[in-house]
């Protein structure tokens, strides 16, 4: 009873990694764990760059559907093979590893934390920052080093001067545990699934069924299309279970060999990566294995790659990683569709733990790796988050990383429903913005809360993107301010809420919303052990856990499989959503269903009337039936 009580309060539907795994001083001067940083490089013409990202979406550009390769993308954007030679050579002498990824836009970097250090002359600046210094010759042509950092010397004096490397090993196992916990909330509905139900009826009832008849996928299935052929990049940041994910697949009739799920560790070795992540029940893990559920039980015959970028030893920042994990299933391009639900940070200082990148640098060197694969014709979709436009319980909004314009931003969606909960009659009589104060206790709404919600809102770093300049909504938005801060992470609810209605400026984001809410939400099912203390002894306990989650950590991975299910019906990749979506759904049969109503609410931004766009939801659901037809009506199909 503790390991499912363990997993239902842990269960999160958007995951923002903490930075207490990598902020550990080694004990020792010399820091011999292995680390990864990276190099993110300027294109060799960036306004050209993006030009052509939009072309190869553009029916009527002569580079309409001419996506490039890897290489095609080096010779035509990348830096020259002279540069990042020398790149290399500079690297050697520390006897630090430095590889290009495909494409030339971006070097890993692989060494000892120390060595790493003295490539880059790393200094302690302060607590948020390192400073680093290249040769000019090699610095003219870097947007941002990504991952380099050193702690206090002070610090980290006093703690050697009490720890072994031993202490230290067991310390990072238990910050890795905290990481993934903090800044997580509750996504779940506190229910089980009728598991007596299967096949088809459990999935009609909790899983891809559900999420198929809802959004009209079922005409494509019914066309023979189930995403074969096809390949769907999950980046996340932990192993799962097999065991898990073919149960699910069991339990929901779907296809259940295991042979189309592929690991590739790209921070660690796959045999550490695993261990650690198997380690203890963690959140990360959860997270993971929800994505691969969704994702490969919406395209059943699709295969599935899974980017991990867990790095054991505790020397490689977040940011860092989940860089390296995006670069590399750029480069590699096997994966016409990407998607991931985790975040390094958020758009606010106090939430981003790069030293020696800051959140400008990341974000741009972000938006130019999502070029590549845009002009790859990859498309990207990305968890918008779990409460509103609050991604950081705190009085101020804040959103998480990255609000890139490349990427589909997916935001949160009711079903309708009528339930009693609390001893109150919850009724949603039609699909809305996901924004649940309503099942809240009354304790809960007393003392305060943190209720999930949808994502919404305008980034602060990226600006509004040529797509959605003109589209009605966009830049505008009306609102409710619904809650209160009342501090230590915790809200309530406003008894007499103001409505608010203005313009603001940015990237507008969702661009597009699905089912989210817990209460109407799918099924995830986990197993494995967790060690538990038996008097003295410490044994591993087996755990097999069903719940109903929700947060657009489903909703993401499943119109990641929507997109395998369309490609699978064409000989081209469909490529760069928005500037196509943000199109049609400005045309007289368009294959959303817009979400307006101003009672539909996110737990800030609601619906505006007559307009295209919302803050709440973005665009709206989708018709995938429709869309499907509008993408083949423009592209060469099949």
């Amino acid at each position: 009873m503790r390991g499912k009580h363990l997993i239902i309060a842990t269960l999160s539907g958007f995951l923002v990694l903490g930075a207490s795994l990598t902020a550990n001083a080694k004990t020792k001067k010399t820091d011999n764990r292995p680390t990864v940083a990276n190099v993110a490089l300027k294109p060799s013409h960036e306004t050209d760059l993006t030009n052509y990202v939009y072309d190869t979406v553009d029916p009527n550009s002569a580079n309409f559907h001419k996506y490039l390769t890897p290489s095609e993308f080096a010779q035509k954007f990348g830096q020259s093979t002279s540069y990042i030679t020398a790149f290399k050579k500079y690297l050697t002498k520390y006897h630090v590893k430095a590889s290009a990824y495909s494409g030339n836009l971006s070097i890993k970097v692989t060494g000892t934390k120390s060595n790493v250090n003295k490539a880059f002359k790393a200094k302690y600046v302060n607590r948020d920052k390192t400073s680093y210094r290249l040769p000019g010759r090699l610095s003219k042509q870097v947007v941002a080093v990504i991952g380099v950092y050193t702690p206090n010397p002070k610090a980290a004096k006093k703690k050697a001067a009490k720890k072994t490397t031993k202490k230290q090993s067991s310390k990072e196992k238990s910050a890795y545990t905290k990481s993934l916990s903090s800044n997580v909330d509750v996504p779940t509905s506190g229910t089980k699934p009728d598991t007596a139900l299967s096949g088809n009826a459990f999935s009609k009832k909790y899983g891809p069924a559900k999420f198929a008849n809802r959004y009209q996928l079922n005409s494509l299935y019914n066309q023979g299309l189930e995403g074969q052929g096809q390949r769907i990049g999950l980046v996340v940041h932990t192993d799962f279970r097999n065991s898990s994910v073919k149960k699910y697949w069991q339990q929901v009739g779907v296809n259940t060999d295991t042979g189309r799920l592929h690991r590739i560790a790209v921070a660690g070795k796959q045999k550490n990566v695993t261990a650690l992540s198997n380690s203890q029940f963690n959140m990360a893990q959860v997270e993971t294995t929800l994505d691969v559920e969704s994702a490969s039980s919406v395209a059943p015959k699709a295969d599935i790659d899974v980017y991990i970028d867990l790095a054991p030893s505790g020397a490689t920042l977040n940011s860092s990683a989940h860089y390296t994990a995006f670069m590399q299933a750029i480069s590699n391009n096997a994966d016409n569709q990407i998607s991931t639900s985790f975040s390094p940070g958020d758009e606010a200082k106090n939430g981003w733990d790069d030293k020696s990148a800051n959140l400008v640098q990341y974000n741009h060197a972000f938006n130019l790796m999502l070029e590549q694969a845009a002009a790859q014709g990859i498309t990207v979709f990305r968890a918008g988050g779990d409460h509103g436009p609050y991604d950081e319980a705190q009085a101020a909004q804040t959103n998480a990383v990255s609000t890139s314009p490349y990427q589909v931003l997916v935001g949160g969606t009711t079903l309708p429903y009528t339930r009693i909960i609390h001893n109150k009659l919850i009724k949603v009589n039609q699909e809305r913005a996901w924004g649940d104060t309503y099942s809240a206790s009354p304790a809960q709404l007393q003392k305060g809360f943190f209720p999930g919600g949808g994502a919404g809102g305008f980034s602060t770093l990226n600006p509004t993107p040529r797509y959605q300049a003109g589209v009605p909504g966009v830049n505008t938005f009306r609102a409710i301010q619904l809650l209160k801060y009342v501090g230590k992470g915790l809200f309530t609810v406003n008894k007499n809420p103001k409505v608010i209605t203005g313009v603001s400026h940015g990237r507008n984001f969702p661009d597009v919303s699905g089912n989210a809410d817990p209460q109407t939400g799918y099924a995830t099912y986990i197993n494995g052990t967790q060690p538990t203390k038996k008097g003295k002894k410490v044994v591993r306990v087996p755990y097999q856990i069903w719940v109903i989650g929700g947060g657009t950590s489903y909703t993401t991975p499943q119109m990641a499989g929507a997109s395998a299910v369309m490609n699978s019906g064409r000989s081209t990749r469909i490529g760069f959503w928005n500037p196509q979506i943000y199109k049609f759904a400005q045309e007289t049969d368009s294959p959303f269903n817009v979400l307006a109503d101003t009672t539909s609410n996110n737990l800030y931004y609601t619906g505006q009337p007559g307009k295209l766009y919302n803050q709440a939801s973005g665009l709206g659901t989708i018709n995938f039936a429709k869309l499907n037809a509008k993408f083949n009506s423009e592209g060469t199909a099949n």
